[in-house]
């Protein structure tokens, strides 16, 4: 575990800790707008577009994630909310997506290119970034699963927050009785566990943008996928969130987005089936 890399001493801002988390953020951003404009360009929509998208991407995703976490957790964040929103954590995946989707729609609104076109051109950086960014809450202890004692188990002493009996019980997992709070356990490598799954992902969407379909097609598939991905990794995370006889409320919102994704691929598909008679 890394969590912070380094610090600089900076003019006006004093020392600036670089934590491992936000140099993945970063680099999410980075190598999901590289793949963003080389889409962009391949389409004809030129490279402007994908620079405007990522900052819209990037304002909305970072204060949709804010809110979400601060609404999601309010008895922890009710007594200080605007401090939440401007700290260095905090961010929630699904606020996010939200965020960063009305983001990056705002902007194919105010630009003169099919919204299906933008969206497909994003679809692989999505997925992308997303794998990239995970390695960020694997290197800071965030995000983690239930104890297990299979070989993949990782155990995070200094993570946010250790991974000890005690912070697993809090969250709900299934842990013996007669292990001492204070002791510390390995859990399921979640992070990772979407890493994998995630590049996966990418890989299938990158062979996929050449084969012909109508624009959102592909993003509709992103859409599906991911769902699935997110909602089989929540039967493996530790949370504290579990609504509705055990599911969690990502669940909840993966399944709206499956059954979303699956609708927007077979109303373009019938869509350009009709074009074709």
């Amino acid at each position: 575990m890394y969590p912070e890399l380094f610090t600089l001493t900076l003019p006006v801002l004093g020392e600036v800790t670089i934590t491992s988390f936000g140099v993945m953020m970063a680099l999410a951003f980075l190598s999901g707008y590289a793949l963003l404009r080389q889409e962009t360009v391949r389409l004809g929509a030129g490279r402007d577009l994908a620079a405007d998208m990522l900052l819209g991407a990037l304002i909305g995703g970072i204060v949709g994630a804010k809110i979400y976490y601060v609404l999601l957790y309010w008895d922890r964040t009710a007594a200080d909310p605007l401090g939440m929103i401007f700290s260095r954590s905090g961010l929630v995946w699904y606020g996010g997506f939200i965020g960063g989707c009305i983001g990056v729609l705002w902007v194919l609104r105010r630009r003169p290119v099919a919204t299906g076109l933008g969206v497909d051109a994003i679809a692989p950086a999505l997925a992308l970034a997303y794998g990239i960014g995970r390695i960020g809450c694997f290197l800071v202890g965030d995000d983690y699963g239930r104890p297990t004692e299979s070989w993949v188990g990782i155990a995070f002493p200094n993570g946010l927050p250790p991974t000890t009996a005690g912070n697993l019980r809090g969250f709900g997992a299934d842990v013996d009785p007669s292990i001492p709070d204070s002791q510390v356990l390995a859990v399921h490598p979640t992070q990772l566990y979407e890493t994998g799954l995630s590049l996966i992902i990418f890989f299938l969407l990158w062979r996929l943008r050449r084969h012909p379909h109508v624009q959102g097609w592909l993003f509709g598939m992103w859409l599906a996928m991911a769902a699935v991905e997110r909602f089989v990794i929540e039967i493996f995370r530790a949370k504290d969130d579990r609504f509705f006889g055990g599911i969690t409320l990502a669940q909840v919102i993966s399944v709206l987005l499956f059954a979303g994704g699956i609708a927007l691929v077979l109303r373009l598909r019938r869509r350009a089936g009709e074009a074709a008679v």
